[in-house]
């Protein structure tokens, strides 16, 4: 591969036939830090966090006057909601009945209701976003930086599994890594632990301090069982921070779930502490519910933080944010997803001291990283993922939108659904995960249709547009050969040069 080509690929999404060629690789990928727009047309215009918590928020209100009519808690949203599968977002699902009258069944109506919902949030919200990520990396001048924002939204998963969290899933993306991807690392931590999407993915919000003002008075009645959720604390720590196995106990792990109790969202929160988020605030929004949170000071890995309600945990997270195991942490993974499964050492050391000497600025440690020799090995260092496949297949194409339902569906194929991973650990990042003989052939597939809708292209002069100076004598060979140019074309989209970067 040509330095042109390692940018364009490696460090960009892919290149566009319409596009020129770098002549100077590296000035190209600095120069999009200054060139990057966190709000470009595709994502403005995509759902936001206050539109799908206000849908929400519609919700639960409906379904406490559903439960107050049939008799039931008043307080208390049917269970549907929460249980329903991302499945019955799915495109094609049937409209539901319209809504039975207060004498059926309170489970039924709010079946009924939260499929109504699915829909919508579902097909329009979850969709929507889809589209607005990949229309805007079809298009984007700043390709090195897109992919950076999609590392890291990959590195703070959510799984939109739950009902809640699928509509706001993408919005996590546009609202508190997207922002931040130019930023401090403790900026984008923090913005990304008080965001919806993530407080809700892991059950940070149904989380009440067994001694707090709320779990004293429940524990009295002793009626209803509350508690500590450690979800989030420990995904902090083992996943977004720190890393496995870095020192860090269970009972680490325990002290910052208390020191977290109280963080919330406003209006969209689920079981007894959804009150004590008080109503002042837009449905979404984060807030510090004090009636939550367990009194008391807490000591996280050998440093004790006073009681000072929400700023107890905020101060824990920053000084996670700027642990060495930390720096090590992220410059492994960046070192991965650019040099090779097996993160060369040296460049793991070099981008984790850049990381530490800049107090975690990731702008320079991209910096680090862009240097660094073994980003610019000349052979593919990476197999791609589905996402990463497509979106370069389709910038090569010269595809400039994309359908949002026509996109959700072709990633669910191919085997990697957009915010979908279904662990908070991500999608993997290396070959193995992604090249079973069963998803090439879904990929070979998917190549066949894109090249019947292409028109007039043809790959024999496409190839050295997308890969200056990289095709090699075999795959040019190949193309060559084909019966027809839509052949061709396919073959030229899963040939090595376009399967791996």
């Amino acid at each position: 591969m040509s330095k042109a080509s390692i940018a364009l690929n490696r460090f960009g999404l892919g290149a566009r036939a319409d596009q020129p060629v770098p002549s100077d690789p590296v000035g190209w990928l600095t120069g999009q830090f200054a060139k990057y727009d966190p709000k470009p047309d595709a994502i403005a215009n995509a759902p936001t966090s206050a539109g799908v918590s206000a849908e929400l928020a519609d919700y639960f209100r409906q379904q406490r006057a559903l439960r107050a009519e049939a008799g039931g808690r008043p307080g208390r949203p049917a269970r549907a909601m929460t249980d329903a599968p991302m499945q019955m977002a799915a495109p094609g699902m049937q409209t539901a009945p319209a809504m039975a009258g207060p004498t059926a069944p309170v489970q039924s109506d709010a079946i009924k209701q939260a499929r109504q919902f699915a829909q919508r949030s579902g097909r329009n919200d979850y969709a929507g976003a889809v589209g607005a990520r990949a229309t805007n990396a079809l298009i984007t001048d700043t390709p090195f930086v897109e992919r950076l924002v999609h590392f890291w939204a990959n590195h703070f998963a959510v799984s939109a599994d739950k009902l809640q969290v699928i509509g706001l899933s993408g919005t996590m993306e546009f609202e508190a890594i997207r922002p931040h991807v130019l930023g401090r690392f403790r900026d984008m931590l923090s913005a990304v632990e008080r965001h919806p999407a993530m407080l809700l993915y892991l059950d940070q919000a149904v989380s009440v301090g067994p001694n707090s003002p709320l779990g004293s008075r429940i524990a009295l009645r002793g009626n209803r069982k509350v508690g500590l959720n450690e979800n989030l604390a420990r995904e902090i720590l083992e996943l977004h921070t720190l890393g496995v196995r870095t020192g860090y106990s269970q009972g680490d792990v325990t002290e910052f779930a208390r020191a977290m109790t109280g963080w919330t969202v406003a209006g969209i929160g689920q079981g007894p502490g959804a009150r004590a988020a008080g109503t002042d605030g837009v449905p979404g929004d984060f807030v510090f519910a004090a009636p939550l949170h367990e009194p008391g000071d807490r000591m996280v890995m050998g440093r004790s933080y006073p009681a000072g309600g929400v700023k107890q945990a905020q101060a824990v997270l920053d000084d996670v944010a700027a642990a060495p195991a930390t720096a090590t942490h992220i410059a492994t993974k960046l070192a991965r997803h650019f040099a090779g499964d097996t993160p060369p050492p040296a460049m793991v050391a070099r981008l984790q001291a850049a990381f530490l000497t800049s107090g975690g600025d990731l702008p320079t440690v991209y910096r680090a990283l862009i240097a660094s020799p073994e980003a610019w090995v000349e052979q593919p260092l990476k197999f791609k993922t589905p996402w990463e496949w497509t979106i370069s297949a389709l910038r090569g194409l010269n595809v400039k939108t994309a359908d949002p339902l026509v996109m959700t569906g072709l990633m669910t194929q191919l085997g990697q659904p957009v915010w979908r991973p279904g662990q908070p650990v991500g999608y993997d990042d290396i070959a193995e995960s992604w090249a079973g003989p069963d998803a090439v052939l879904r990929r070979v597939e998917a190549a066949e249709r894109f090249a019947a809708r292409a028109t007039n292209v043809d790959a024999r002069a496409l190839a050295p547009k997308l890969f200056p100076g990289a095709v090699s004598p075999a795959t040019a060979t190949a193309i060559a050969n084909c019966e027809s140019p839509a052949q061709g074309l396919a073959l030229l989209l899963v040939a090595p040069e376009f399967l791996r970067r």
